[in-house]
């Protein structure tokens, strides 16, 4: 389910801005300028967007903590997606409620059904109580009348992990970081916005300030989603402009990871041992944390965004590498400090653009006339892009492996193909997953739905001239770093 992002969304980029332009101006520590923030998003008397304008400037610090890196309630915690608070008052208590439709039978098949005494006859109709309520839904299957309605919170209903719960007392919803694989599923479908990750564009603009080397890492999603004329040369030139030292398409990275792992695949292959992706941060968080035997079955290749970020440490270890993507989850990933000289900060689409409309800037038309990578790895955004690849370039070294590959994108496929893995009952060989539907053309953090700018995005990436996925790797210096997490247990190629 994708909300109105339009409407929910404003208030969010607004703070963005607001935060950027001080960030900038060198005056965020300043408390009364930080403060004015709240007044000149809601300045009353009456509320714009939620019910007081109390809440609403309270929701504004919460996001202004958000916007900085920092969990929004003030409290530690490492994990990217934060659940606002504030924002998050307006969902139903209950999670199941009878309706009018119910007739009060004497049957009480609903009473009869419930186990823990939650249910009582009113005068009218049968009444829920949800201090005893287990939500074990026995009362809703028993209902001759199915009067009885189970209200699943947006949130709830879209995470894939099950890892979001509610507070009883105060109708907040709780995130058990112990499950949450951090796709952000959940912050797309909150109708109220109430769920959002950290933002590191404060990170960003003081590394600029301080006049270190920022490069920006532009990840292919962006390919056609801002028309058809903004092409990866538009955001060089834009990113130039706010202080970046210079722009890389990631798709460069892909091209990497394709090698590697198409040399990781055909090794496993002729062991007979089944193999996932690794590109999708959020699909290996879940394997971590829902199922850990099949670690080690995960490729040891690191992601394009990972190998990019290498590719530019090892030619200058102090340059700071920033990722531009629509994942949320690649916040995580970069977080990640056992993967050496990995991303130093995860900015989306709409951080970035707010850091740009801080300082007046837009992204412009302008012709690409230098592409610095094939056109298959910028296909890696849609799902089946990285199977793709890797059979590309098989096909171009002349590389024989029957491979069969099982390409899923969206929490529900993804699980059913782990979960055939796990009782090795996996019909293919290897498992390309991507958490979002479609790949990462259906990230949280995509400004459109991909069927909105498919046209675009298929003209610019038609564009690339022909040539080898190898011939990216001629290059750069590959036996400058290392393009697998454990690269001591990887030997070097």
């Amino acid at each position: 389910m994708k909300t109105n992002d339009a409407a929910l969304l404003k208030i969010k980029y607004e703070v963005l801005r607001e935060v950027a332009k001080l960030a900038f101006e060198g005056e965020l520590d300043n408390i009364e300028k930080r403060d004015a923030i709240a007044y000149k998003l809601s300045p009353g008397p009456k509320a714009s967007f939620r019910c007081c304008v109390y809440k609403e400037r309270e929701i504004v610090r919460q996001r202004i903590r958000l916007a900085e890196g920092k969990c929004p309630s003030g409290k530690h915690s490492d994990n990217q997606i934060q659940v606002i608070s504030a924002a998050c008052e307006e969902c139903p208590i209950t999670r199941f409620v009878v309706t009018d439709n119910c007739q009060k039978c004497m049957g009480k098949a609903c009473q009869n059904a419930c186990k823990f005494g939650a249910i009582t006859m009113g005068r009218d109709r049968a009444h829920i109580d949800p201090s005893i309520c287990k939500e074990c839904g026995q009362c809703a299957q028993a209902c001759p009348y199915n009067a009885i309605a189970e209200l699943v919170r947006p949130c709830r209903r879209a995470c894939p992990a099950d890892a979001i719960t509610m507070n009883k007392e105060t109708g907040v919803c709780e995130i058990d970081e112990s499950k949450c694989v951090q796709c952000g599923a959940c912050v797309r479908s909150c109708p109220f916005g109430a769920i959002s990750s950290k933002v590191y564009i404060v990170h960003v603009i003081n590394a600029i300030l301080a006049g270190k080397k920022v490069i920006g890492m532009v990840a292919p999603a962006a390919e056609g989603e801002f028309g058809k004329d903004v092409t990866m040369e538009s955001w060089r030139t834009a990113l130039k402009k706010i202080g970046f030292t210079d722009m890389v398409e990631v798709s460069v990275g892909a091209d990497f990871t394709t090698v590697y792992e198409a040399e990781e695949w055909v090794e496993a292959y002729k062991e007979g041992k089944k193999m996932t992706t690794s590109c999708c941060p959020a699909f290996v968080n879940l394997i971590k944390k829902h199922y850990p035997t099949l670690i080690d079955n995960i490729s040891t290749t690191v992601s394009p965004m990972v190998a990019t970020s290498r590719m530019l440490k090892a030619k200058d270890p102090d340059v700071v590498t920033v990722f531009i993507g629509p994942c949320m989850a690649k916040k995580s990933e970069a977080a990640d400090k056992t993967i050496e000289n990995n991303a130093d900060y995860v900015l989306t689409y709409g951080e970035a653009i707010e850091m740009m409309h801080a300082k007046g800037v837009e992204l412009e038309p302008e012709e690409l006339k230098t592409h610095q990578a094939s056109a298959a790895a910028k296909r890696f955004a849609n799902g089946g892009g990285v199977t793709a690849a890797v059979m590309q370039h098989l096909k171009e070294e002349g590389i024989e492996a029957d491979v069969k590959v099982a390409k899923v994108s969206g929490g529900a496929d993804v699980k059913k193909a782990l979960l055939l893995m796990k009782v090795n009952r996996l019909p293919e060989d290897f498992i390309e997953a991507m958490m979002c539907q479609g790949g990462c053309v259906g990230g949280p953090s995509n400004l459109k739905a991909e069927m909105t700018f498919k046209k675009d995005r298929d003209a610019q990436i038609a564009a690339t001239p022909a040539r080898k996925i190898s011939d990216t790797l001629k290059e750069y210096d590959m036996n400058s770093f290392s393009m697998h997490r454990d690269h001591h247990a990887k030997a070097e190629n």
